[in-house]
């Protein structure tokens, strides 16, 4: 059976767009620091990375959006731009792409992952329509984020895609264009986030976190 389908300890986010140094970056790097944040020592159960479709290989991230992350508390060191191969989507247990077209390029390699790979935007609707209430089963973190993925890929009969699925490419646009890009990156994930974080195991909750992504 494929790993993302197995009884791993990790759920694996993967974030794509097309040079991997200014949106799918942005993505992971908040990503990570919310989770670091509200999880604790949890967080490790979450791993997330981040893949172009058209990858300025090796590259860090571009100095305006890094100035951006920096401001949502992300940390921009150390990351280097990787080209998407198909095994990525794979393996990933969620997959969430900045428009449209990278999802169907994602698709077009790994089209078994179409239950588990979204725009970020249809992601953060899609969890909406899941309800509070339902029961995700899963007696780990990892599982019921799994459960959660599930759910959404059910709830997507209730809304349709379309232009507005879409977060543009900031790359060779001033700063002001990747601080906009960038609030909507963090708007859009907010409510993943959050669902998220509330399926951890009562047993390993610490305390709410104080973080805020929300300027």
């Amino acid at each position: 059976m494929a790993r993302h389908w197995s009884p791993d300890a990790t759920f694996s986010v993967l974030f794509v767009c097309t040079g991997n140094i200014c949106r799918s970056p942005l993505a992971e790097r908040v990503t990570r620091a919310y989770l670091d944040e509200a999880l604790g020592e949890q967080a490790a159960a979450i791993q997330v990375r981040s893949a172009g479709t058209q990858a300025v290989v090796g590259s860090g991230v571009h100095p305006d959006s890094a100035l951006v992350l920096a401001g949502f508390g992300g940390e921009p060191a150390g990351f280097a731009a990787r080209q998407m191969v198909e095994d990525m989507a794979i393996d990933a247990d969620l997959t969430l792409t900045l428009t449209r077209a990278h999802r169907r390029t994602v698709l077009a390699g790994a089209p078994r992952a179409l239950s588990r790979t979204f725009t970020i935007r249809e992601a953060g609707e899609l969890v909406r329509l899941v309800s509070g209430d339902r029961e995700l089963p899963g007696t780990t973190l990892a599982e019921r984020c799994r459960s959660l993925v599930r759910a959404m890929a059910e709830a997507r009969s209730q809304r349709s895609t379309d232009a507005g699925d879409d977060i543009g490419d900031p790359i060779g646009r001033p700063l002001e264009v990747h601080q906009q890009i960038g609030e909507e990156i963090v708007q859009a994930l907010l409510p993943l986030l959050s669902r998220l974080v509330s399926l951890q195991p009562a047993d390993d909750v610490d305390g709410p976190s104080s973080l805020s992504l929300v300027r």
